[in-house]
């Protein structure tokens, strides 16, 4: 690229940062090495006058909302949908839920057959006393957790009309 080229390509990424910006700085750096900047860092700054650049920065916005705000609702622009349809799908949810609940307590039932009270079998792999106890450690967190799915299931079942 020539200079002129490389010049007129920076004053049209100048011109473009300045619409998005507002204004460009042109700032010498106490090592005298020259900075293009949107901030005024000094008196070493001055603003560049930029042809076609009289945009002026957007504004910026306000507070951010709280979490877990939510924009006000417009009971007119919701679709309707109607009962009949309604119906239909809260009968597929349940029958999807009680599908799960199903698979949840079977796989419940097997965890506390290989758990055994706290007291599973030792396997053949396990002659380290420690494996025996990671093992059973990961049964109980995993009985734990089924049963927890289990108890979320049958609340959610509850909770469809």
């Amino acid at each position: 690229m020539t200079m002129s080229l490389k010049l007129s390509a920076l004053l049209a990424l100048l011109a473009l940062a300045t619409a998005a910006h507002g204004q460009i700085y042109k700032c010498v750096t106490p090592g005298g090495s020259k900075e293009l900047t949107d901030i005024k860092r000094g008196p070493h700054c001055e603003l560049m006058d930029l042809p076609g650049a009289t945009i002026a920065a957007p504004a910026r916005r306000g507070a951010p909302s709280p979490r877990g705000a939510q924009p006000p609702a417009t009971p007119g622009a919701f679709p309707r949908v109607d009962s009949a349809e309604q119906k239909a799908r809260d009968a597929d949810r349940r029958a999807i839920l009680e599908e799960e609940l199903k698979a949840e307590t079977q796989k419940l039932a097997e965890l506390r057959r290989e758990f055994n009270g706290g007291a599973p079998e030792r396997r053949g792999d396990e002659r380290n006393y420690a494996k025996y106890q990671e093992r059973t450690a990961g049964l109980r967190d995993s009985l734990s957790r089924t049963e927890k799915n289990v108890d979320a299931l049958k609340r959610e079942i509850a909770n469809i009309r």
